[in-house]
């Protein structure tokens, strides 16, 4: 497999500087699809085959990929605390309000 089959490092600067909102639905699209090509390439072609600005943009994509779902990991386990946190000040509260207004659940004796 050779650089030629690649996505080239200034197409894919090029869409990483360009805003979304100057881009089409066709255009991210097609990005999103030949993104994906490039990856399965990249992982596929031998090191030793790739050119040093494939090896590179191969690596810092590699880099960034990890980055992000490790932030989206952390950003998760922050969703889920603070929404426990929620439910637990909304019935800490909810108890209270019935505890000052009478509603308590009555105690069979």
């Amino acid at each position: 497999m050779s650089d030629s089959l690649r996505k080239g490092f200034g197409e894919q600067v090029q869409e990483k500087v360009t805003p979304q909102s100057q881009k089409s639905t066709g255009t991210v699209l097609s990005e999103n699809v030949s993104g994906a090509a490039d990856k399965v390439a990249g992982a596929v072609q031998p090191s030793n085959d790739k050119s040093t600005t494939q090896k590179i943009g191969d690596s810092t994509r590699s880099n960034a990929d990890s980055a992000q779902n490790e932030s989206s990991g952390y950003l998760d386990s922050a969703k889920n605390t603070l929404s426990g946190a929620a439910e637990s000040t909304s019935n800490t509260l909810s108890n209270a309000a019935n505890t000052v207004t009478g509603k308590a659940k009555e105690t069979t004796e």
